[in-house]
């Protein structure tokens, strides 16, 4: 298990510079097995020391490259695949371990309207953001196929990562029980979003113009 400070979600690449002894040697055995491990986003605490809370859904990310750089650290690019949820923590014995059950994805009722709107939803709240110079807007042409249920599956994931929230609301997210409620759940915090943004931005208008 890797306890970050940030949000994977399946699909999502995933790259790491690990420098503590600990995950070095997470790293050293997980690539001479399946080269699979856990990320679950820290609810209080930091990445490096230990002593840290962490949320219980999280998603397994497997290796795609690694290379050892200066004074026997990796950098390594993942990739997540699957969310699972952690059923119990074990004894760091010397990294963070836990038993974990893999999550079976349910498809729901949700279907191509359903990422339509998210889509228009997270594109409205990314454009008023650029206003801010926070977030750039997303590009006209993307690639969003939903034609089969796996295309479905893997648009969904790309608009979560492609969100501007916090980690809190991407786990939020990450949790959500089917793509249909992930999707319904992402176009209201994106229009949410979209209000408080509009509103900082009329109150500026209305300054400049006093």
């Amino acid at each position: 298990m890797f306890p970050l400070s940030a949000v994977l979600f399946p699909g999502a690449p995933l790259p790491l510079r690990v420098f503590e002894p600990r995950y070095r040697q997470l790293v050293a055995d997980i690539m001479t097995s399946d080269r699979e491990f856990g990320v679950v986003l820290i609810a209080r605490g930091s990445e490096v020391g230990g002593g840290d809370q962490r949320h219980s859904t999280g998603t397994i990310a497997t290796v795609e490259a690694l290379s050892e750089i200066e004074g026997g650290q990796f950098a390594l690019l993942a990739r997540g695949t699957q969310r699972f949820r952690v059923k119990r923590w074990l004894a760091e014995d010397p990294y963070p371990r836990a038993e974990v059950e893999r999550v079976r994805e349910d498809l729901g009722d949700a279907s191509a309207p359903h990422v339509e709107r998210a889509l228009a939803s997270l594109r409205h709240a990314r454009a008023l953001l650029s206003e801010l110079h926070d977030t750039p807007p997303l590009p006209v042409d993307m690639d969003l196929p939903t034609g089969s249920p796996a295309e479905l599956f893997d648009t969904q994931w790309k608009l979560c990562m492609l969100t501007p929230f916090e980690a809190f609301d991407r786990q939020r997210l990450l949790e959500a029980g089917s793509v249909i409620e992930r999707l319904m759940l992402l176009e209201s915090l994106c229009d949410d979003l979209a209000e408080d943004v509009a509103t900082i931005l009329a109150r500026g208008e209305r300054g400049e113009n006093l």
